[in-house]
């Protein structure tokens, strides 16, 4: 069965843009869901003919342990920091506050925890001694606009391979 890709949003959906704009991508975009109404990225899912809903119960009470068993290993998330660093919700925001000189991007496999499944890629996003939120931000969603995408092509190409936390990516195969 070829692969099909369903995108959990929450925001304007510049990362699902990203998908979105990947040649590779693209056709195996099969759903959007968002966990709130009226977002910018289930305009974007319908300005490209994708399918979308509005997931009601909100994504933390509906996607735990029964979807983990069902999707497992192939779930991906991208964080704004290198983690194990700045978990949560304010990833950019918390950086700042700690005064960190980098920062960075994570897309990683989901589990059980809050951000703590075994790391797929990371880019780091240097933090410069004049940032605030405005100027950072930018910087760190570009990493993500690439890291995104390129996690997302191993998976469906076969190409993580995970032992325990040790995620390896390999070379995509050259024709």
């Amino acid at each position: 069965m070829e692969a099909r890709i369903a995108v959990l949003v929450s925001g304007s959906g510049t990362n699902l843009q990203a998908l979105l704009d990947d040649p590779v991508l693209r056709p195996h975009i099969a759903l959007v869901l968002s966990d709130r109404p009226g977002v910018g990225a289930l305009d974007r899912a319908r300005e490209a003919g994708v399918e979308g809903a509005l997931v009601s119960a909100g994504y933390m009470r509906l996607l735990g342990k029964t979807v983990l068993d069902v999707y497992g290993g192939r779930w991906l998330n991208v964080h704004p920091a290198l983690l194990p660093s700045f978990p949560g919700m304010h990833g950019v925001r918390d950086a700042l506050a700690y005064g960190v000189r980098v920062t960075g991007v994570t897309v990683f496999l989901v589990d059980e925890g809050v951000d703590t499944g075994p790391i797929v890629s990371q880019e780091v996003v240097e933090v410069r001694p004049d940032d605030d939120w405005d100027s950072l931000e930018p910087r760190i969603h570009a990493a993500e606009h690439r890291q995104l995408p390129a996690a997302v092509r191993a998976l469906i190409e076969g190409r993580l391979q995970v032992d325990g936390r040790l995620v390896r990516v390999r070379e995509p195969d050259r024709d």
